[in-house]
């Protein structure tokens, strides 16, 4: 049996962050009082970033050390840099809440215990991540191109079928080098999340709904085995059918 997909869509981006927050306390409550600890999987970009200033302002209920904190993907650059996703997501929450750092399970930086070596610091990560992770919530952002995490279309990390964590050397978008969990580990999470705003995202969002194939859109195969869910401003949403 196929799990469902949801496409909520909203008049500003504002209003899809709060209501993707207020969600995510939810989820994150859910999964603590079923296993424990909730997994999740954390993504840069505006509404990434805009999620989480939100989650400062306001956890509810998350108890957070009883939570485990991974990314996506990051830009394989200095820690110090700002385009790092860790970076940001310091500045917009972990500097604002009581958490135990051994629980940010941050991607190395090109700086950091393996220096520029991109591939020890790839197999550290999936070290990290291990085999038997499953992530209650996945977080996507995308790109006009439908990318997702780090995998573009057209790219050996988009095609990859059995490594959970890829380096990638040669990104179409600035800067070149990333570090990205792939389609094996993103479709094994309990949900899976796009957050995604902008005009520039619809024709992507539409390849998505319509089952266009992972390897020109990489965000048509991404999906949750209990839920996938699209929270999606009026723009983003615009070629969906009505």
């Amino acid at each position: 049996m196929t799990a469902p997909t949801e496409r909520l869509v909203f008049d500003l981006s504002a209003e899809l962050v709060s209501t993707a927050a207020s969600r995510f306390i939810a989820a994150v409550a859910a999964a603590q009082e079923a296993r424990g600890i909730a997994t999740i999987a954390l993504t840069g970009g505006s509404n990434g970033i805009a999620l989480l200033r939100e989650l400062a302002r306001d956890s509810g209920d998350i108890s957070w050390n009883r939570i485990e904190l991974y990314w996506g993907d990051e830009r394989f650059l200095p820690a110090a840099d700002p385009e790092r996703n860790a970076l940001q997501a310091k500045e917009a929450l972990f500097d604002h809440i009581q958490i135990d750092p051994a629980r940010i399970h941050e991607i190395p930086a090109s700086d950091g215990d393996f220096g520029d070596d991109i591939d020890a610091a790839t197999t550290e990560y999936a070290r990290l991540v291990g085999h038997d992770t499953i992530f209650d919530i996945h977080l996507l952002g995308m790109g006009g191109e439908g990318h997702i995490n780090s995998l573009f279309p057209h790219t050996d990390a988009t095609a990859e079928e059995s490594r959970s964590v890829v380096a990638v050397t040669d990104s179409p978008k600035p800067p070149p080098r990333r570090i990205s969990l792939t389609f094996p580990v993103i479709n094994s999470s309990r949900e899976v999340w796009f957050l995604v705003s902008g005009a520039e995202k619809a024709e992507a969002v539409a390849a998505a709904a319509s089952g266009a194939s992972r390897h020109d859109w990489p965000c048509a195969g991404a999906h949750g085995t209990e839920n996938t869910v699209w929270f999606l401003d009026r723009a983003a949403a615009a070629q969906l059918p009505n």
